[in-house]
């Protein structure tokens, strides 16, 4: 049995708010079924001086996903019977439709819908109502790679499997949320607070940062199955105890969706039925993370060594690295101190799946930005850069990237800084026939700027820099979802006379998206 070290771990929870300063957050540790030690600190609203508290209901955002997953197959028999009804959400799609296990495991090859909103012209606070997302979902024709032979995160996903799930059994969510799991794991007030104008409790999510000072989040967006549930620090306590009781169940529910999923060649995947598999201090922990502008959560849980963590911000802190900095306190594990990183990693590459691939290097890591956010990236001992999600390797001038998360590894060409242009030559209006959507390119006195028009309306102006011939990228730092799509990559196509015809537009939860220039 695996012992921790409980006043490791207490001191560790009590530099919390120090290490991860904001308005207020809650943690909480689970070991062998037991609660050993929780914390609640700071505000739920600083205007009115609400005291953040184990019973303060915060909404976990994504980790509501295998909520989701587990009441499909509770209420389900058999889900793969739904597999042909994922074609009428999908109307006008082209290509492979992805199966229902597909989606739970967010291998369908879909293009993000949050990431799209920005696409449709969508702002960051800007309604967006229960019908608007069928809509966007049926407008895609295709996907950014076939279904099951990669992941890429996808909230529509659930999206999909909660409609069918409602559909299926006549019932509402929450009233299945509530049988199936809230019930059965004792989360005695846990619900459904799909609409993110109207937060449970007064509870207030706060942008920004200690150096900049904190502001509330404007939220109006509603989601379900993708999110949407709103939990106590109390009721996520009352479900990782839950887990351990049943953990030796293989029909539990959280067996169930914690089984190893697989790609369809065979190889192994980590992400299934709204489930992440993480390594930390030697242990294999199952979990998810979950984040809206001004709130991030992170719940982890380690069967073998019957050890759970849930931590929960009102601000956009490293949920991450605080459950995991707690486990590694709880084990008396120290991770070994990175070697220094060598000269010559840091630059910039155009990735063959269309997207922009830069490294910045620091004394004993490096970031690599790719993907929604800057992965940290450590030299191993092959003299390769590698993270969870990553691997870099050099061979001379050449740098590849393998993604074995991913089940990717796509071709780097390395792009020259000095082939940039100011952007006047490509400023115009370009449409996608994709999307049924538009992004207008101004540029003037050596700046240039995006303004994407659709669905959702007229969006703000969003800068762009170039990153080499032809290739620009678009910073998108906010929008409806969190954490932003972050910097799309924009490729320009050219005629046989040099002019810019059109472009390529992705991130890594949209990529491939076609523009033609109109003028």
């Amino acid at each position: 049995m695996t012992e921790i070290d409980l006043p490791a771990l207490e001191t560790a929870l009590d530099a919390l708010p120090k290490r991860h300063p904001g308005p207020g957050g809650v943690a909480g540790v689970v070991k062998d079924g037991k609660v050993v030690a929780t914390r609640a600190w700071g505000y739920a609203n600083l205007d009115t001086a609400a005291p953040m508290t184990a019973a303060t209901r915060l909404p976990i955002c994504s980790i509501s996903k295998q909520f989701t997953c587990q009441v499909l197959l509770a209420s389900v028999d058999d889900p793969a019977r739904l597999d042909g009804r994922i074609a009428d959400f999908l109307p006008n799609f082209t290509g492979p439709l992805p199966s229902l296990r597909q989606l739970c495991d967010n291998q369908s090859g879909l293009r993000d819908y949050w990431a799209l909103t920005v696409l449709q012209g969508g702002k960051a606070e800007q309604v967006f109502a229960r019908e608007d997302a069928l809509p966007l979902i049926a407008r895609m024709k295709t996907g950014h790679f076939p279904p099951g032979t990669a992941y890429s995160y996808c909230n529509c996903n659930y999206r999909i499997v909660s409609e069918l799930i409602e559909a299926e059994t006549g019932e509402d969510l929450e009233t299945l949320y509530r049988r199936h799991v809230w019930g059965p794991a004792g989360m005695k007030t846990a619900v459904l607070t799909s609409d993110t104008r109207y937060p449970e409790d007064g509870v207030v999510g706060y942008e920004g940062s200690d150096a900049t000072g904190f502001f509330p989040a404007d939220n109006a967006i509603f989601w379900i199955g993708d999110a949407g549930i709103s939990a106590s620090l109390d009721d996520m306590l009352a479900y990782e105890r839950w887990i351990d009781a049943t953990r030796d169940d293989e029909s539990s529910l959280y067996r169930r969706v914690s089984v190893p999923p697989t790609y369809a060649d065979g190889s192994p995947a980590t992400y299934g039925y709204g489930l992440a598999r993480h390594e930390v201090a030697g242990h294999d922990f199952t979990g998810h993370a979950g984040a809206l502008r001004g709130f991030r959560a992170q719940r982890l849980n380690a069967r073998d060594a019957r050890l759970s963590v849930v931590v929960i911000f009102n601000h956009e802190g490293d949920t991450y690295g605080a459950a995991q900095g707690l486990i590694e306190a709880a084990l008396g594990y120290k991770a070994p101190e990175p070697a220094p990183i060598p000269d010559g990693w840091d630059g910039q590459w155009l990735a063959d799946d269309g997207l922009l691939v830069q490294i910045a290097s620091g004394r004993r890591s490096a970031t690599l930005a790719y993907a929604t956010g800057g992965e940290t990236v450590t030299l191993a001992p092959d003299g390769t850069l590698g993270a969870p999600g990553a691997i870099l390797s050099r061979q001379g001038d050449a740098l590849s990237m393998s993604r074995p998360r991913d089940n990717t590894a796509p071709k780097l060409t390395p792009l020259s800084a000095t082939e940039t242009g100011d952007g006047i030559e490509i400023a115009g209006r370009y449409t996608s026939a994709e999307l049924g959507a538009d992004m207008v390119i101004e540029a003037r006195d050596g700046a240039a700027f995006a303004r994407f028009e659709g669905l959702l309306g007229q969006g703000r102006m969003e800068r762009m820099e170039p990153a080499g011939k032809d290739v620009w990228a678009v910073a998108t730092r906010r929008s409806m979802d969190a954490p932003a799509p972050g910097d799309w990559t924009a490729i320009i196509r050219r005629d046989g006379t040099g002019k810019a015809k059109g472009l390529t537009l992705g991130c890594w939860l949209a990529r491939g998206v076609e523009y033609v220039r109109r003028d």
